[in-house]
């Protein structure tokens, strides 16, 4: 059985959740009805990096929100699949869409409706804030929290593995 360090080598796509994994989870409830997210600038960094490094990420949420669809596609995302109560529908459609192989595709969740479709990847991973039974069905446990830097450490991770990441400063002041 391999080790979550090196299932990183084979992973070419990436599939998030949105609450609980690029939020915190919380929501700001404004007098307008309005509910506000917020969102990590270093997650967003590496995920741009790591599209450019030829790595798909690909979102799969029960939520809608048009602010977050709006930031997601900001990053370079052009696989978001909103208001999805089941998920595993999402990913079939994904799989089918660019022919993927399941075993190169790490998925990140943190509550009941993501674990499904974490049954059905290579690597299946979460937050630290993840609930109990997501914890126990990852391989991989980010010591970052949802929303926090989760999403940076897994891509960062992988990007390293597969020798993508920055490894001279004119690399870095390129992008």
């Amino acid at each position: 059985m391999m080790s979550y360090k090196e299932k990183l080598n084979n992973i070419k796509t990436v599939i998030l959740d949105v609450d609980g994994v690029l939020t915190d989870g919380n929501l700001i409830l404004l007098p307008t009805g309005e509910m506000v997210r917020t969102m990590n600038t270093r997650d967003g960094y590496a995920m741009q990096l790591a599209i450019k490094q030829g790595i798909k990420i690909a979102v799969i949420t029960g939520g809608r929100d048009e602010a977050v669809v709006n930031r997601l596609k900001y990053l370079g995302l052009t696989d978001i699949y909103v208001n999805k109560s089941d998920k595993v529908d999402a990913f079939q459609d994904l799989l089918f869409s660019y022919g993927l192989d399941p075993d190169e595709i790490a998925y990140m969740g943190d509550d009941y409706p993501d674990l499904a479709v974490m049954s059905l990847v290579g690597l299946a991973c979460c937050p630290n804030d993840a609930c109990m039974d997501v914890r126990k069905a990852s391989e991989y446990i980010s010591p970052e929290n949802g929303g926090k830097g989760c999403v940076r450490d897994l891509l960062e991770q992988i990007l390293k593995v597969q020798n993508k990441w920055y490894n001279t400063e004119e690399e870095i002041a390129s992008v």
